[in-house]
C-alpha cells in the first residue's frame, strides 16, 4: 500500500503546556484509521495539525509525499454545521462554490452526490426539517464534496443517540466504498472504532502519546452480528485494558 498520510515524531505545546508527544503514524490508500482516546489527550489538536489549521512545531506531516497540507483534507466536526438558511442542495454545493465552480455546475454535481447516496428527495428541504441522523448524512456528503483524498472525522457521530449512531455506522460502512477517499476518525467510543476502522491507534496520557497500533481483521459484512463476535469482544477487551493502564 502507498502511505498517503505519514506523521513522524510530532510534538505540540500550547502556551508552554505539552499537548502531544512524539506522535508517529502512517495510513494508507482506502483505509479508515481510528485515533482512539479519552477526552483531553490531544486528538483534536492532532487533527488541526494534519489539516494545517495549527502550525507544526516539531516533527513532520506529509500527505502524498508533500508537507504542504493546505487543501489536502476535508474536515467534519461533531456538529453538522449545516447552514440553516440554505437548502440541502445549497449546503452540498458550498464546497464547490468555494473552489470556484460556476453555480450551475456546482448544483448539478451536488445533485449527483445526493443521488449517489440516495438522498436526492431532500434536495430542496432545509436542515431544520431533517432528523439528526439525516443531517449528519448531509454533512458527510458536503464534506466529501470537496473531492479531497482524505476525510478527517472528529467525533462525527458522537452527538447522535445510540440507535441513530449505529444506523450511521451501518450507512458509513455501506457508502465509504463510493466516496473513494481515505478516512482518519477520532473517537472515544471503543465499539465505534472497532466497527468502522481498519486499524486503530491508541492515544493516551497528558501529553498524548500513541501507546499501541492495532490492525482490525474482522468480516464487517454481517454488521448486525459484529458486536457479538468473539474476535470483536477480544479487540474490545484489549483496547479497554490499554486505555485503563
Amino acid at each position: 500500500m502507498i502511505n498517503l498520510l505519514a506523521i513522524e515524531n510530532v510534538s505540540y505545546q500550547y502556551e508552554g503546556y505539552p499537548v502531544l508527544k512524539d506522535i508517529s503514524l502512517k495510513a494508507s490508500l482506502g483505509q479508515t484509521v481510528g485515533i482512539l482516546g479519552t477526552s483531553g489527550v490531544g486528538k483534536t489538536t492532532l487533527f488541526n495539525l494534519i489539516a494545517g489549521i495549527l502550525p507544526l512545531q516539531k516533527g513532520r506531516i506529509e500527505i502524498e509525499g508533500s508537507q504542504d497540507l493546505q487543501g489536502k483534507v476535508s474536515y467534519m466536526l461533531q456538529r453538522d454545521m449545516l447552514l440553516a438558511h440554505k437548502s440541502i442542495i445549497e449546503n452540498v454545493m458550498l464546497p464547490m462554490i468555494i473552489q470556484g465552480k460556476p453555480p450551475k455546475q456546482a448544483k448539478s454535481e451536488a445533485m449527483q452526490l445526493l443521488k449517489q447516496f440516495g438522498l436526492e428527495q431532500w434536495a430542496n428541504y432545509y436542515p431544520k426539517a431533517l432528523s439528526g441522523g439525516m443531517r449528519q448524512r448531509i454533512a458527510f456528503i458536503r464534506t466529501t464534496a470537496f473531492g479531497r483524498d482524505w476525510l478527517l472525522l472528529d467525533e462525527a457521530f458522537s452527538a447522535l443517540d445510540a440507535i441513530t449512531r449505529r444506523q450511521m455506522h451501518h450507512w458509513f460502512i455501506d457508502y465509504r466504498q463510493h466516496i473513494k477517499a481515505s478516512t482518519l476518525l477520532i473517537t472515544h467510543d471503543v465499539d465505534e472504532a472497532i466497527i468502522l476502522c481498519d486499524k486503530i491507534f491508541i492515544l493516551k496520557g497528558q501529553p498524548g502519546e500513541i501507546v499501541a497500533e492495532i490492525p482490525i481483521d474482522l468480516d464487517k459484512d454481517d454488521f448486525d452480528e459484529l458486536i457479538f463476535l468473539p474476535q470483536f469482544l477480544a479487540y474490545k477487551k484489549l483496547m479497554l485494558t490499554l486505555l485503563a493502564r
